[in-house]
């Protein structure tokens, strides 16, 4: 059995700024995304302006850090700032701004940032998840009995 290792809500850190890689956006990544939304860009070298958001969240999967033990994903706001031309390189900057606990898990908001090459803000937004707390050693036991 492998055990899945997860970042609970006491591990969060709102001091702690976390940034993905950096990957440069091609023309091969626009197609592929224009392929499956059936949506031409408006501009042959412009990035539609979801794009960088689902790249950045495939990169957050690259941080030296654990998942988020999320429960439930409550919230997005989003703001493109600037456009993003076929060439670019992002990544993504994020910190935890506000943390607050809850009986059996804790809200997070996290703010992200989308930077360029250039270290222009082209994208922003605040993402919004109810965390896991760490499980207790009652917890698991009471787990262990119940699936045993």
């Amino acid at each position: 059995m492998t055990t899945v290792q997860r970042f609970y809500f006491e591990d969060v850190d709102p001091d702690t700024v976390l940034e993905t890689p950096a990957m440069t956006i091609t023309e091969t990544h626009v197609g592929l995304y224009t392929g499956l939304v059936h949506e031409p860009p408006a501009d042959p070298g412009l990035v539609p302006d979801l794009l960088p958001l689902c790249l950045i969240t495939g990169l957050g999967w690259r941080l030296p850090q654990p998942p988020l033990a999320v429960l439930a994903f409550l919230g997005l706001e989003w703001e493109v700032q600037r456009p993003v031309h076929v060439g670019d390189t992002i990544r993504s900057r994020s910190r935890a701004a506000v943390k607050r606990s809850l009986r059996e898990g804790g809200f997070v908001v996290e703010e992200r940032d989308v930077v360029n090459q250039r270290d222009e803000v082209v994208q922003r937004g605040r993402f919004s998840y109810l965390v896991a707390k760490r499980p207790t050693a009652e917890g698991s036991a009471r787990t262990q009995e119940v699936s045993a």
